[in-house]
């Protein structure tokens, strides 16, 4: 199945790790050129020279304030003009990835708690799409990373939670604002993701509770009482990767305003 997606210009913000990373290398063999967003100096450029990819090319900018979007942009504008690029600045397709949870309890968390999360998680993807918006063609895409715990949250990280589900509207509001330019916007919300850092830490709780010494002895376990699910195991990244790839290409062109759930059916409502 071809995506089409060859020569396309992506930008991921916070792809210098994690997911985000994925998300990048998933564009690059698909033969996409991918501007992957750091918040800090530095970090992009030694996630693009880890990509080994020409078609990587570097931005950086805190997100979570004006100055930074401003910067982002900038780069972006310039990189265009170093590259040679046509199109008039033409990006084919945002994603914003970029977000962070942080532990925390009705009980503890300060009101100054739940504005950080609420510039990192929902803010910086207004400032991004109020700076980019202009450059995307009329079959733009525009594609939010959430989580299910906007439609499904917990009592803990109630601040995190609260943001996502503030994503969540947003994306179908903006869906309306930009659908009659055939620009569409959806939002992929995943459960569990199997990162490193997720592996690293639940698999010390399963040596503690003698599940096993890795993460595959361990996973089933894991997920039964950490993330359970019919599918009985954990997200890759790749899996994630798939959906926003699939969402990016003209043969989502109607699918617009979706809050799409990668949780091997966790979320066990309609």
């Amino acid at each position: 199945m071809d995506l089409n997606l060859e020569n396309k210009n992506v930008l991921i913000t916070g792809s210098n790790r994690g997911t985000g990373n994925d998300i990048a290398k998933a564009f690059l063999e698909e033969g996409a050129r991918v501007f992957v967003h750091s918040l800090s100096e530095g970090a992009s450029e030694s996630a693009c020279e880890a990509l080994a990819n020409d078609l990587a090319l570097p931005l950086w900018g805190d997100i979570t304030t004006d100055a930074g979007a401003d910067q982002v942009l900038t780069q972006y504008l310039a990189q265009h003009l170093a590259q040679h690029l046509a199109h008039e600045h033409q990006l084919d397709v945002l994603i914003n990835n970029y977000g962070e949870a942080r532990r925390g309890k009705w009980s503890t968390t300060s009101t100054e708690d739940w504005i950080k999360l609420y510039d990192i998680n929902t803010l910086s993807i207004v400032r991004m799409v109020q700076r980019f918006l202009p450059h995307l063609p009329n079959n733009g895409r525009i594609i939010n990373l959430g989580t299910i715990g906007s439609t499904k949250p917990n009592n803990i990280m109630p601040h995190y939670y609260a943001a996502k589900g503030a994503l969540a509207t947003l994306t179908v509001s903006l869906s309306k604002e930009v659908g009659p330019r055939g620009i569409t916007v959806n939002l992929v919300s995943p459960g569990l993701i199997r990162t490193p850092e997720v592996e690293s830490s639940y698999l010390e709780r399963a040596k503690k509770e003698g599940w096993g010494d890795s993460f595959e002895e361990a996973e089933a376990k894991i997920t039964e009482n950490y993330f359970p699910n019919p599918l009985g195991r954990i997200a890759t990244r790749r899996e994630v990767s798939s959906v926003v790839l699939f969402l990016s290409s003209n043969l989502a062109s109607f699918v617009n305003g979706q809050n799409i759930r990668v949780d091997g059916g966790a979320v066990d409502y309609v």
